[in-house]
């Protein structure tokens, strides 16, 4: 990435992520360091505090020599922009974060039409997030890994129409080809977004599926939770998860 970003930085909105899971502030200041070096620049544009899952994730945070510290130091320095967390979990945890009334810029969460039914971001934590005048980033606009298309809940086009019709700063979409890098620019270039009532229809046929979560498994399993986390929280790794 810091090679491909040579000659263009100024062109681009340059995220990373830190990876404290609840050590100190100067773990999170050596992982601003490193990735500065290997994004070969001196600041980034917007550092977020990275998967924010489990409940006492808010209070880790911003215990003394937190990483909530280290973020507006970096700041300070002017090795970062704009500040944020992201999480995919439950919505009671990103509102804890915001109790905290951190100068955020950011927040990221999972948007898309099932979540408006189950456990949802787009109800309880998207509303307040605009209220605060912080800038909403929706992830898992598909499902995480695509399983809102492939078990047939919605098409890629719609899923990404109601996810991107909603008040969002961006939505972020993953892409691992090149048909899916059109697929996603055909959408954003010809976007247009759902009225009211539209979006309520999505909802609506989207209801039955979405009510158990079996299609959001970031929120209601753990295998979308990185094994870092789990580490530190005393949960055993992936790996050594039964089949």
């Amino acid at each position: 990435m810091g090679r491909a970003l040579k000659g263009k930085r100024n062109r681009a909105i340059v995220m990373t992520k830190v990876c404290t899971h609840g050590r100190d502030k100067s773990v999170a200041m050596r992982q601003l360091e490193e990735s500065l070096t290997r994004l070969q620049t001196d600041h980034l544009d917007v550092w977020q505090i990275h998967e924010v899952i489990y409940e006492n994730d808010p209070d880790l945070i911003f215990a003394p020599n937190g990483a909530a510290e280290a973020l507006l130091e970096a700041r300070q320095q002017g090795k970062v922009r704009f500040l944020g967390f992201t999480g995919h979990k439950d919505p009671s945890i990103h509102l804890k974060m915001l109790s905290h009334n951190f100068p955020f810029d950011t927040v990221q969460m999972p948007l898309n039409c099932l979540d408006a039914t189950f456990r949802s971001f787009e109800t309880n934590v998207l509303s307040e997030v605009n209220r605060r005048g912080i800038a909403a980033l929706g992830m898992k606009s598909l499902g995480g890994s695509g399983e809102l298309v492939r078990e047939g809940a919605v098409v890629v086009t719609m899923g990404l129409r109601y996810a991107m019709s909603l008040p969002v700063a961006v939505t972020i979409s993953g892409i691992d080809s090149l048909s899916v890098l059109h697929q996603n620019l055909e959408v954003a270039r010809g976007f247009q977004p759902f009225s009211a009532a539209e979006m309520q229809t999505v909802r609506e046929g989207c209801r039955v599926e979405a009510s158990d979560g079996h299609m959001e498994l970031f929120k209601t399993t753990k295998k979308y939770d990185g094994d870092l986390g789990r580490e530190m929280h005393g949960f055993p790794s992936s790996a050594e998860l039964p089949v």
